[in-house]
């Protein structure tokens, strides 16, 4: 199964997204354990994407792939901004960072997806899920 959705840069177009994983979950038989997951990770990329690289530009949008084959789904989220370097976001988790906002979005793509991939832009994310049914 794939899919691709285009959607301006505005929050309330994360329910479109909300809307599809629900629907692509639900038909596919994905693991109950694993929906959780997808959905956090997804609303976290898609977030950032409309927040920090489209700035909230309705003029831009974000592009969502997702790709379910046999038992991994990928979903890929692209956004139209300049991009950044996600090798350097605080760890939120150090005492120094618990009361910042920025870099949880990342730290849960990262501890919740099998394996996350930026593009070297730092516009574009691959979150990847194994054996998810």
């Amino acid at each position: 199964m794939k899919r691709k959705i285009k959607i301006a840069s505005e929050i309330k177009n994360l329910r479109i997204i909300e809307k599809i994983i629900d629907d692509i979950t639900t038909e596919s038989g994905i693991d109950k354990s694993s929906y959780g997951k997808i959905m956090v990770s997804t609303m976290e990329a898609v977030n950032n994407a409309i927040l920090h690289g489209n700035k909230c530009d309705i003029n831009r949008n974000v592009n969502v792939f997702i790709n379910l084959e046999k038992k991994d789904l990928k979903i890929i989220i692209e956004d139209e901004g300049e991009g950044f370097n996600y090798n350097s976001i605080p760890d939120p988790t150090l005492p120094e960072n618990i009361e910042k906002f920025a870099g949880r979005g990342v730290f849960l793509m990262r501890n919740l997806a099998d394996a996350v991939n930026f593009n070297e832009k730092g516009n574009k994310v691959e979150l990847v899920f194994r054996n998810i049914r």
